[in-house]
C-alpha cells in the first residue's frame, strides 16, 4: 500500500483494495488510514459515494459467484417462478429458486391479498439498493417490477438458520456477533442515502412518536379484526383494551437517533453460508429506534438466556452511545408491546390456519405450541395471573375452526 501511495495511484483503486478487505473481513489499520486519505483527493466529493456503492456491488458479485452486469431475461425468471408450487413463503412474499447460466436468482413474488399486520415505510426494492454499500451480509437487488409486481434477488445458498438450529436449540457460535455487526452497520447509513421520508413519519431522535406509531398501528390491527374474532379473543382472556399497558409508557422512552432498522431479524430470515450469517427479508425495514430492532430480534429469536445476555454484551460494546443510551428501561417497553401484538396477531393468523390448513406456515402442533407462548408472555403484561397450557389453545382452535 505504502508503494501504490508513494506512484500516487488512483485514489479510486486504493478506496476499492480497503472496501474489499473490509468485506472479507479482514481490515487493516494501515489500508484504512490510507483509504481515508484518498477520498480526500476524489473530487467531486458527491462522487465518493457513487464509487463506495459501485465498489461495494462489483465486490458483492465477484466474492458470490454472480456475474456482474448480466441482463437476465426477468419476465421468463418471473413465470418460472410463479409456476412452481411449493416455495417458501412468508406472510408477505413467495419466494422461488430459479437457476439460471449466470447463477441461481431468488424470485420474490407477493402474495395477493396478505393481512398487513406490520408497520410498513419502504418497499424492499427501495431499501435493498441503499443498504448495499454498508451491509456485508444482505442479498443483492438484481431487478424489480411494478407491474406485475416482483423482485429478483441474489441467491444466497446455504441453509435456513431454522433448519440448523430451531428455536430453543443454541445457535452457531459466530451468529451473535453477526446479528451484532448487522445492527451496528445499520446505525452507519446516512439518513440522507435513505429512501424518502413521510413528512409525517418520525424524525430525528423522536423515539416517544415512534412507539407510538407503533402500537396505532397494532391497535389498527385489533379494531379491524375485532368483530370477527372478537369471541376468540374472549375466548383466550384478551383485556377490552389489550394495548393500554404499553400506550402510556412511551413517553417514558430516552431520545436516541432514529436510524435504518431491519425490524424482523429472526431464525428464518438468517442464511448461515460459510461460516457466516446472511440476513434476508428487508420488507419491513424503518427509520426507528436501534432499540426495538434488538427488542423484536430478542422476542423472536428464541434465545437461551445465556445466548441473549452474550448478544446484549456484544451490542453494548459495538453501538455508539448515543444509540443506546437508556436501553435497560426501554427495551422492556418494546418487549412488552412486542409480545402483546403478536397474541393479537397470531391468534387471528393461526385462527385462520385451522380453518385453511393450506394457509398454516407449519404443523398445527408448533402453532399450538407458539400461541400457548405468546398468550402467556402477554397475560403476564397485562397483569393476568392465570396461565393457559397447550390443550386449552389446541381444543380453542379447533372449536373456532369447526364453527367457521
Amino acid at each position: 500500500m505504502d508503494e501504490f501511495v508513494a506512484a500516487e495511484v488512483y485514489p479510486s483503486l486504493i478506496v476499492l483494495a480497503a472496501q474489499a478487505l473490509d468485506h472479507l473481513g479482514l481490515a487493516d489499520l494501515h489500508i484504512t488510514q490510507a483509504a481515508d486519505a484518498a477520498r480526500a483527493r476524489i473530487e467531486p466529493l458527491d462522487s465518493i459515494t457513487n464509487l463506495q456503492q459501485r465498489a461495494a456491488e462489483l465486490i458483492t458479485a465477484m466474492l458470490r459467484g454472480v456475474t456482474p452486469g448480466v441482463t437476465l431475461p426477468w419476465q421468463d425468471l418471473f413465470a418460472t417462478g410463479a409456476a412452481k408450487l411449493g416455495a417458501a413463503a412468508g406472510y408477505y412474499n413467495k419466494n422461488v429458486r430459479v437457476d439460471t447460466p449466470s447463477g441461481a436468482v431468488n424470485v420474490r413474488i407477493p402474495i395477493h391479498g396478505a393481512d398487513t399486520m406490520d408497520l410498513r415505510l419502504w418497499r424492499e426494492e427501495e431499501i435493498l439498493p441503499a443498504i448495499t454499500p454498508y451491509i456485508r451480509h444482505a442479498p443483492r437487488l438484481l431487478h424489480a417490477s411494478d407491474e406485475p409486481r416482483y423482485q429478483i434477488h441474489e441467491f444466497i445458498d446455504g441453509s435456513v438458520l431454522n433448519t440448523i438450529a430451531p428455536r430453543g436449540v443454541p445457535v452457531p457460535s459466530h451468529v451473535p456477533a453477526d446479528v451484532v455487526r448487522l445492527l451496528t452497520e445499520l446505525t452507519t447509513i446516512p439518513g440522507d442515502e435513505l429512501p424518502a421520508i413521510p413528512a409525517d413519519w418520525p424524525h430525528g431522535d423522536d423515539t416517544v412518536t415512534f412507539g407510538r406509531r407503533l402500537s396505532e398501528l397494532t391497535e389498527q390491527v385489533y379494531a379491524t379484526y375485532r368483530d370477527q374474532y372478537g369471541p376468540q379473543f374472549l375466548a383466550f382472556g384478551f383485556p377490552a383494551d389489550p394495548l393500554r399497558y404499553v400506550e402510556a409508557a412511551w413517553v417514558s422512552l430516552a431520545r436516541r437517533p432514529l436510524v435504518c432498522v431491519h425490524s424482523d431479524i429472526h431464525r428464518k430470515n438468517m442464511i448461515i453460508k460459510d461460516g457466516a450469517s446472511y440476513f434476508l427479508d428487508w420488507e419491513l425495514a424503518l427509520c426507528g429506534d436501534p432499540v426495538y430492532d434488538l427488542a423484536v430480534h430478542f422476542h423472536k429469536m428464541g434465545y437461551t438466556a445465556a445466548e441473549r445476555d452474550h448478544v446484549l454484551q456484544l451490542w453494548q460494546a459495538a453501538l455508539r452511545p448515543e444509540h443506546i443510551a437508556g436501553w435497560e428501561h426501554d427495551l422492556d417497553i418494546y418487549l412488552a408491546h412486542e409480545q402483546i401484538k403478536s397474541a393479537i396477531v397470531d391468534t387471528v393468523r393461526y385462527s385462520q390456519a385451522f380453518v385453511d390448513p393450506s394457509y398454516a406456515p407449519e404443523p398445527g402442533h408448533v402453532l399450538v405450541d407458539k400461541l400457548t407462548v405468546k398468550l402467556n408472555n402477554a397475560y403476564r403484561r397485562w397483569g393476568i395471573t392465570d396461565r393457559v397450557d397447550a390443550t386449552i389453545v389446541e381444543a380453542r382452535l379447533r372449536d373456532w375452526a369447526e364453527r367457521r
